[in-house]
Formats: structure tokens, sequence, C-alpha cells
């Protein structure tokens, strides 16, 4: 979600106006909710001090408008808290281990996400029964588009038989 997005959501959440959030900011009444809207469809984006400033206004850490760097934790954190605004991702323990899970009033089940993440499971469950492997689940996990869902119960071909097609192919066009 890019920080427009961000902004929109914590000013609803707030329950201002963008010409409410502009004044706040210091911006004149005249022109304030154009300078918001700007930041909000991302056509500008808030230098450091005005996201300091309009996370103090919304009483959250400056990370949380921000686009998160997901290979630091505190990025990878303020990403799954946005997942559960947008999506109702939600964290919950079983068995005393901690779970990630999608809410169901939110994300409807046979809805796009629903679908893909149900296409991750079924390839991570063969992944844990030995029907693929490491290799054959990297490969659909690096190649996976929305399309990938149509075929999602079709079984990666092993590197073995794709390297027998291959030949085969080569053969057949010599």
């Amino acid at each position: 979600m890019a920080i427009g997005e961000r902004i929109h959501f914590f000013r609803l959440r707030n329950n201002l106006t963008m010409n409410g959030l502009g004044q706040l900011l210091g911006f004149e009444k005249k022109g304030a909710d154009v300078r918001i809207a700007q930041y909000e469809n991302n056509s500008r984006k808030p230098k450091a001090d005005l996201t300091k400033a309009m996370s103090e206004i919304f009483g959250v850490v400056p990370e949380s408008l921000a686009v998160p760097d997901i290979d630091t934790y505190i990025g990878l954190i303020h990403t799954l808290f946005t997942l559960e605004d947008v999506y109702g991702l939600s964290i919950d323990t079983i068995d005393g281990t901690v779970c990630l899970r999608l809410d169901k009033s939110i994300t409807q089940p046979g809805s796009t996400l629903w679908t893909m993440l149900d296409d991750w499971a079924a390839m991570k469950a063969q992944l844990n029964t030995g029907e693929i492997s490491k290799e054959e689940y990297d490969r659909w996990r690096y190649n996976y588009s929305l399309n990938s869902s149509s075929v999602r119960s079709a079984k990666v071909p092993s590197q073995a038989l794709s390297n027998e097609l291959s030949k085969a192919l080569k053969t057949d066009e010599q």
C-alpha cells in the first residue's frame, strides 16, 4: 500500500477532512485540501518532517505511514499491520504456535486473495508430504501469478521430467 493510501486510511480513521488535516499541518485553508489530495493520490510524496507531523496528528509512528521496508523487522511488522487493516489478516495462537489467518468477514472465501492463499497452502502441503521437492516448490512460488490459480491442483513437474521433455523437443526439432 502506497503512502497516499495510508494517509487516506488514517485521515478517515481520525474523522478528518482533507482540509482539516491540511490546516492541522499548517497549510493555508484555501489550498489545504488540494495539498492533502496530492499526497493521497500519490502525485506528491510528503517529506520526512511532514510524514512525522502527520503521524503525530494520527497518533501513530511514522513507519505506519511509510511504505515499509520488509527487509527490517519493524518494516515487516508494519506490513503485517497494514495487511490486517486492508485484508483482515489477524494473529492468533493455536496450540502454543503463533499463526496468521484471514478474517472471513473481510476477505471472503473465493476472493482473489483467498484463492491465492489457498493455492499457496496446497503447494506447501505437497512440499510437506514429499509430493514435490523444495526446488519444485520454489519454482512454483517464484513463477506464481494470478493465472496460476486455474491450475492450482496440478502437480509441478519434476526437474527430471522437465529435462526429458526438453531433450525430446530438441530431438524433434533437429
